[in-house]
């Protein structure tokens, strides 16, 4: 497939997602707090999304082989989005002298629905020379192009569609945005008349059907009519959220109701419902398969967080609703992948873990510069109060922080004050008789609104002094704590993002720390710290630097 055809090629939005949960969307001047994602109270979830990089990677669900070209910035969101290509197959021709890569914030409410705030970036800058000069023989691979109204500025979306049209590739375009707002963000009103005119097939919303129809309660298919009655185009299909689809076209106009599903996100449903009806233009389906089929890819779009489709296995839930079989193409097996040989599949992994070394290496950069080293002294203040007292240490932590927390009171001993790990469930059930008053407990937690919350309530009602290690200095967690050091990460890097990494080092990073400012204050000498290594490499060392008269190891 290097050099071949591809059934589906587009341009336009690749963004990467960030995702937020909050119980309702909100309005100028008010506040509300945002919920986790899951057990492990993480309040971010980052993925692969924007319309045209959504719509291709559901078209490869479908089975159908995808490409992708434009302009992006050579930078970490710029990573993420050609890792998540990769991983689906999309076929790139991207070039990387953008200012930046695009990236939206998504507010998902209790009910689905969603309030999404955008950065364009390097997509804005994609010039309408560049189509043929450096893109040309790229797409004229394509047998569909796909292409929106959404980012791209208009005078770029006309070259790509005028191409189209000179070689004969029949084109789709996604209308994102209302008439007036396009034409005022992205070039002018005859820009935008143009590109409709250009297109084969038109898909817009409802309500942005409604501007383009210059009415504003009207029925769909009226409205699908009078669009391509006006523009000439083969076909316009106008998506009506739960209510399914109307479609217009030479030959048929006709509603094709919606799938019943619980709705999760509906960020990316009308992306996944345009690759239904892409697989169905390839495959040359009856109107009525088509919008059956895109329903169907958009309500299992909706089931899920997330616009970008996570695994190719969601053919099936398509198929299931669908109803029928798809055809077979002749590139691709019937799962809509061709796997990667041994070798890419080697190089793909290499790349990653380079990616994960550099992601991790920059936000430790960043942890860095904007730590609190004050903070920081004031824990060993307060410690060292604590055992003026009498007081003890104690370290805790829920899920990948409790191996954290274990490593951390070990090497607190190791340098001279001692320290216990304290079980955070188990402090709930007996173990909090562990905990004296004016005790200083440790307690770790990157999102600060996981299980430790209840442990740490315990603890202040015990007596003891809370000290919180968290990403999050707004959570539950900082608000019951004596003193907080933010250790806050941006990304945990790995191929999905989620699993807790980069917020791991950036733990035990600032706990490390610690341990050093304790050593110092303690003014351990090596013949000290040999007395607490009798055995080993790390005691023969200690005991050696103790002989020789150099007991700080300086010289």
């Amino acid at each position: 497939m290097a050099d071949g055809k591809l059934d589906v090629v587009g341009c336009g939005s690749m963004v990467v997602d960030l995702f937020y949960r909050a119980p309702r969307i909100i309005t100028a001047d008010e506040k509300t707090i945002l919920d986790a994602h899951d057990a492990g109270g993480s309040v971010e979830r980052t993925q692969v999304g924007g319309l045209v990089l959504n719509h291709l990677g559901w078209a490869r669900v479908l089975g159908l082989s995808a490409g992708i070209f434009g302009k992006m910035g050579d930078d970490r969101h710029g990573e993420f989005l050609r890792a998540g290509m990769d991983r689906f197959g999309i076929a790139q021709h991207l070039t990387l002298d953008g200012s930046s890569s695009s990236f939206a914030t998504v507010i998902v409410d209790a009910n689905g629905d969603r309030a999404i705030y955008m950065a364009r970036g390097a997509t804005a800058e994609l010039r309408p020379e560049e189509i043929q000069r450096r893109h040309g023989a790229f797409i004229r691979r394509a047998n569909i192009i796909s292409t929106e109204v959404s980012q791209l500025p208009l005078a770029t979306v006309n070259a790509i569609l005028a191409f189209a049209r000179k070689h004969s590739i029949p084109s789709v375009l996604d209308v994102d945005l209302p008439a007036t707002d396009a034409a005022r963000m992205l070039g002018t009103r005859a820009d935008l008349e143009r590109a409709l005119r250009l297109a084969t097939i038109l898909k817009p919303s409802k309500a942005v059907a409604a501007s383009l129809a210059e009415t504003k309660n009207g029925d769909p298919l009226k409205m699908a009519e009078k669009i391509r009655g006006r523009w000439g185009n083969r076909a316009v299909i106008i998506t009506m959220s739960d209510r399914g689809c109307a479609i217009a076209a030479r030959d048929a106009a006709l509603k094709v109701p919606a799938f019943r599903v619980k709705q999760v996100d509906a960020t990316g449903a009308g992306d996944a419902f345009l690759a239904g009806i892409l697989a169905a233009l390839r495959w040359k389906l009856p109107w009525e398969a088509a919008g059956r089929l895109a329903n169907a890819a958009g309500a299992v779009c909706i089931k899920r967080l997330g616009a970008f489709p996570e695994r190719f296995e969601l053919r099936r839930e398509i198929l299931d609703l669908y109803g029928s079989a798809l055809p077979e193409t002749p590139s691709l097996r019937n799962d809509g992948f061709r796997p990667p040989s041994p070798v890419e599949q080697a190089e793909h992994e290499v790349r990653e873990i380079e990616r994960f070394f550099a992601q991790s290496l920059d936000e430790l950069k960043i942890l860095r510069g904007g730590l609190d080293l004050g903070a920081l002294g004031r824990a060993v203040e307060m410690i060292r109060q604590a055992q003026a007292r009498g007081g003890r240490v104690h370290v805790t932590g829920v899920g990948k922080p409790e191996h954290v927390a274990r490593y951390a009171a070990s090497l607190f001993c190791s340098v001279g004050t001692p320290a216990t790990f304290l079980h955070a469930t188990e402090t709930l059930h007996g173990s909090l008789g562990q905990v004296h008053p004016h005790d200083i407990v440790i307690a770790i937690s990157n999102s600060g609104n996981t299980e430790i919350c209840s442990a740490a309530i315990a603890i202040k009602e015990q007596g003891a002094e809370l000290i919180a290690v968290t990403g999050n200095r707004n959570s539950d967690l900082a608000r019951l704590a004596d003193l907080v050091i933010c250790a806050p990460v941006r990304q945990e890097g790995g191929g999905l993002g989620l699993a807790p990494r980069i917020s791991v080092l950036a733990e035990t990073f600032v706990l490390a720390g610690l341990s050093v400012a304790l050593e110092v204050a303690r003014g351990l000498t090596a013949e000290e710290y040999s007395r607490f290594h009798p055995a080993g490499a790390l005691g023969d060392a200690a005991r050696r630097r103790a002989r020789d008269g150099n007991p700080k190891g300086k010289g």
